[in-house]
């Protein structure tokens, strides 16, 4: 496993087509676009890095172009509890930020990927200065509120295939995720570190969704085909 430092070791500026894939971007004004731009970096954690650790405190408030992380924490016991996973075109950890807090979690790669960071002053400074990134913000942590309630009453789930549905539903939140779209590049191994779940009984929950038209299984991932059947449904 890489060292986490080297996560920010590696960083570099984005590209354009990377800063492309930034939903905030285009809710700047010119003159605050300008500014944010050059100040903007990016990196490329491996399997297993960390992009965030618990008790470190926050330095860039990040944002996902490609790849896939988990938001999870490690309890007394040593046992790991994931929260949630984060997607292309999620953005995480503006609580954190606003309050110049130590994270409370830790932010590890499923896979290659690409994350971007804005740095903790900048984040500040848009704060102030910028209505539409705090209409962004006002947006994220609304969101972010709903998906700690319904992380709770998964907890309280046996169900492995209502587990999994809503599971998939946050992953296709699209305010939260704006890059996923329609379809999410998932392996079943990356389901099972999300949901808690083995990979035999995710392949087994992701037919059962299948079969009641909630999703479609494609090559390298999974089509989202009823994305308010996930949220809601009790049936299975």
């Amino acid at each position: 496993m890489a060292k986490d430092t080297s996560v920010h070791q590696r960083r570099r500026a984005p590209s354009a087509a990377e800063l492309a894939e930034i939903p905030w971007l285009s809710l700047l004004l010119p003159e605050e676009r300008a500014q944010i731009v050059p100040q903007l970096v990016v990196s490329d954690p491996q399997v297993g890095d960390y992009v965030c650790r618990v008790g470190r405190p926050v330095t860039y408030w990040f944002g996902v172009i490609s790849g896939l992380l988990k938001m999870s924490s490690d309890s007394e016991s040593g046992q790991t509890m994931t929260f949630t996973g984060v997607p292309p075109g999620g953005w995480f950890g503006e609580g954190t930020a606003l309050k110049r807090e130590v994270y409370r979690y830790n932010i590890q790669a499923l896979r290659p990927s690409v994350v971007a960071g804005l740095p903790l002053d900048t984040f500040h400074w848009l704060i102030d200065h910028s209505l539409g990134f705090n209409r962004f913000i006002m947006h994220q942590l609304n969101e972010r509120l709903g998906q700690f309630i319904a992380a709770r009453e998964l907890d309280r789930m046996n169900n492995p295939e209502l587990r999994l549905a809503r599971n998939l539903a946050t992953l296709f939140n699209p305010v939260l995720f704006a890059g996923v779209g329609e379809v999410l590049h998932i392996t079943q191994q990356e389901l099972a570190y999300l949901v808690g779940l083995s990979r035999q009984r995710v392949n087994e929950a992701l037919k059962v969704l299948e079969t009641h038209q909630l999703i479609r299984i494609e090559y390298g991932g999974l089509r989202i085909l009823d994305l308010q059947g996930l949220r809601t449904t009790q049936f299975l």
